[in-house]
């Protein structure tokens, strides 16, 4: 099977096409034949060494959609030959991915694996950063990183729990029509002097330097949900005299630990999609082998939507 790994950091020239071995499914484990992967503003990030922790040669995680091939011991839950969706940490840019079986769901018939990676893993990140805000209807939400995976759908997923006020923070402001179709009252860009009138919560996933400018966005007793990869600090004196609240957000713990309301979040998210409610977008489709094209996009902020590869 042809893989993607990485033996240095760097930018997005270090990735690099293998052939390996396949892999075999473990005790809890399916084996999927990959027909979509989603590439991440995370993995990017990995890549380039940022956070640490990344043993050379490094595989990237994520998510993944496509075919059952195996079932590894105690697997009880699915079949060969099942359609389904799942994060992996153990390599998702290969052409067979080893998933946990409790972390896979089906796709429903007629469903495409790419529609499947665009939006079930981010709409997961975005319901759960929506659940843990808990915007009211006569409030309001900024969020970062608009445009991307995770964004373009908490956007939309705001507007469809009828949050009075939606505002986009992006990169550019080439991304604004994009998003105002999709339902944003507002879109403001990280370099403008101005993000407008406060905001009653903030969902931000990108972090860094962008992080205590957040929180200065917020009303006195506002709060944020931060989900992102990007660190960053916030002077605790900020948090004090604003009386305001930082939450930050892990999907492994908000699945086991609210694993009834997670379970619900996917129901809604395949409803919504299906009907036409909610519009994942896909800004491109690229080879497996063109991973590093797919890595140059979401450095230059210039998706809007996911981008997905194809193996």
């Amino acid at each position: 099977m042809r893989r993607v790994r990485f033996h240095e950091y760097g930018g997005p020239e270090v990735l690099r096409v293998e052939e390996a071995e396949d892999p075999e499914a473990g005790p809890g484990e399916l084996l999927v034949r990959t027909e979509a992967i989603g590439v991440t503003l995370p993995s990017v990030r990995k890549v380039r060494g940022e956070g640490g922790g990344t043993v050379l040669p490094g595989v990237l995680g994520g998510e993944v959609a496509g075919e059952v091939v195996a079932l590894g011991a105690d697997v009880t839950d699915f079949k060969v030959g099942d359609r389904v969706t799942s994060l992996t940490l153990t390599g998702s840019y290969t052409e067979l991915a080893v998933v946990p079986a409790s972390m896979a769901s089906r796709i429903p018939d007629g469903a495409s694996s790419v529609l499947a990676v665009a939006l079930v893993r981010s709409g997961h990140v975005a319901l759960a950063a929506l659940a843990t805000a808990r915007p009211a209807a006569t409030e309001s939400v900024l969020i970062t990183g608009a445009a991307g995976g995770v964004g373009h759908l908490a956007v939309q997923l705001a507007r469809i729990q009828g949050v009075r006020r939606v505002v986009g923070a992006v990169s550019s402001p080439a991304k604004a029509d994009f998003l105002r179709a999709l339902g944003a009252d507002e879109v403001v860009t990280y370099d403008s002097g101005n993000w407008g009138d406060p905001v009653d919560v903030v969902l931000d996933g990108v972090g860094g330097d962008l992080l205590p400018r957040a929180v200065a966005t917020l009303v006195p007793g506002g709060r944020m949900v931060f989900f992102g990869s990007g660190g960053g600090t916030v002077p605790a004196f900020d948090l004090l005299v604003g009386a305001k609240t930082l939450t930050g957000l892990t999907m492994a713990r908000f699945s086991t630990t609210r694993r009834e309301l997670y379970d619900l979040h996917g129901e809604m998210l395949w409803d919504l999609a299906l009907s036409g409610k909610l519009q994942p977008a896909v800004h491109a489709e690229i080879p497996l082998a063109d991973a590093a094209q797919a890595h140059e996009i979401i450095e230059a902020r210039a998706n809007l939507g996911k981008v997905v590869l194809r193996p």
